[in-house]
């Protein structure tokens, strides 16, 4: 275990704790960012793609976080910082302004100390790479902290920030949640302000957020958030405190649509959830999931489509020198893999998009359905190295994100939840999903589940 906790100005203060500190003057963003700084610098978990510890930035005082330390990951542009999206095919140059979301993210007031480490454009669930040391999981350092929002997940679980951003294209904010005992939340498409490269896909399943230890932290960004900007299109969120009275119907999921077993840790985690919800006063009934196999297959064609994307308009969309030939094996295996079945796309778009009505109908009889993240425990470091030949890469990738594509598609709302450890001491996940735009649903029943069962965390 590798803790960055310690007797100074974050303590292991939450950022809601941080920011009421600094508000109230016994703190000041100074001594905080400080703090985070000798932490980051105390740890190394291969965390940081980039430091900027010498001149932070700032954010609005006006901000609901003001002062609180974060990192930015490494695929959303910082003005001043550079954004490498995990590759090594090019070298960026520090950005001119910031990104779209950016500029909702930082209207929170937060400090940005830097970016955070993630897998060459974010296709992988693991935070490795084929020429550089890996990201290390805090709880179990010979272990994955997943990914692809994992130099943020190993900052905040190991003390050195309590909150990071992460943002979520197949599962990218849960995946690293369930493997460094966090909360993750993915929210709704267009809950937020989109990404440059998200507005241009032609499914866009990229949502934007953060990585935390409190559900009241995940609670507070998003209510921040939404004084920034707010979709009129869905429901408001505003600041929940607290879980709600009312009684929900659960939908219960254990088995993958691939087939792929699921582990017992994570089942028994996902067992053991169902019964907390019981003792709450909800129902609990197994419910079938309205896609099959077929929808693995889509989505794995269509990652093949973003690799290909990002590799033949890498020169145009990250600028030059772009070498292709750069590319890890994860990248290659998969713009290879959409070369032999391009011809499948329009029938694999025509799939996907209608996956959205046929999840949507699931919420007509459960306000919530309980499921694992993924259908293993974060695995020992190599296991989803890009160096491991494609077609034996490929697999074991459909053997362990088994769940979260799923709400990227369908554009739902879904949180990742700690649920306690392994026998060998790893952090073990479960995931609550939720009808389109019903996040506050979700963030009630965290704050009920974080009640019922204080999770387990990394002390000094």
């Amino acid at each position: 275990m590798i803790s960055a906790f310690g007797d100074d100005a974050l303590g292991d203060h939450d950022a809601v704790a941080v920011a009421a500190l600094v508000r109230r003057g016994e703190l000041s963003p100074d001594e905080v960012a400080r703090a985070a700084v000798a932490r980051a610098r105390r740890v190394d978990l291969g965390a940081v793609a980039f430091a900027a510890y010498d001149r932070p930035l700032p954010g609005p005082r006006d901000g609901a976080l003001y002062g609180v330390p974060t990192f930015v990951k490494d695929n959303t542009d910082i003005a001043g910082m550079p954004t490498n999206h995990g590759t090594a095919a090019f070298v960026a140059r520090a950005a001119t302004k910031h990104g779209r979301y950016a500029r909702q993210y930082l209207s929170t007031g937060m400090t940005v100390l830097g970016k955070s480490r993630l897998p060459e454009f974010g296709f992988n669930a693991a935070t490795e790479f084929p020429d550089a040391p890996p990201t290390r999981n805090p709880w179990h350092p010979d272990h994955s902290p997943g990914a692809s929002s994992g130099g943020s997940a190993a900052l905040v679980a190991s003390g050195v920030v309590p909150i990071a951003h992460a943002n979520d294209g197949g599962g990218s904010i849960r995946i690293p949640a369930a493997c460094c005992g966090l909360v993750g939340l993915k929210p709704s498409r267009g809950r937020h302000v989109d990404g440059e490269q998200a507005r241009t896909l032609p499914i866009n399943m990229v949502s934007e957020g953060v990585l935390t230890r409190s559900v009241r932290d995940t609670a507070a960004f998003v209510a921040a958030s939404e004084d920034y900007w707010r979709n009129p299109v869905l429901p408001p969120i505003g600041l929940v405190e607290g879980p709600a009275r009312r009684r929900l119907r659960v939908g219960l999921v254990l088995d993958t649509v691939t087939g792929a077993v699921v582990d017992a840790p994570t089942r028994a985690a996902v067992e053991n959830t169902a019964t907390l919800l019981e003792k709450l006063g909800h129902t609990v009934e197994p419910v079938a999931l309205p896609v099959g196999e077929q929808f693995a297959d889509d989505f794995v064609l269509y990652w093949g489509l973003l690799a290909m994307l990002a590799a033949r308009f890498g020169p145009f969309t990250f600028g030059r020198p772009f070498d292709p030939s750069k590319l890890d094996g994860l990248t290659q295996g998969l713009r290879s893999h959409y070369r032999r079945n391009r011809g499948r796309t329009p029938a694999m778009l025509y799939r996907l998009r209608r996956t959205a009505p046929a999840y949507a109908r699931l919420f007509c009889r459960h306000e919530v359905v309980l499921s694992p993240v993924l259908a293993h425990v974060a695995p020992r470091l190599g296991h989803l190295s890009p160096t491991v030949p494609f077609d034996v890469l490929i697999e074991r990738l459909r053997a362990y994100v088994a769940y979260t594509p799923l709400n990227n598609i369908a554009g739902s709302p879904a949180v990742s939840l700690p649920a306690g450890l392994s026998p060998d001491g790893v952090p073990v996940g479960v995931q609550l999903s939720a009808a389109y735009g019903d996040e506050r649903t979700l963030i009630e029943v965290a704050f009920a589940l974080e009640a019922e069962y204080p999770w387990p965390r990394i002390t000094s």
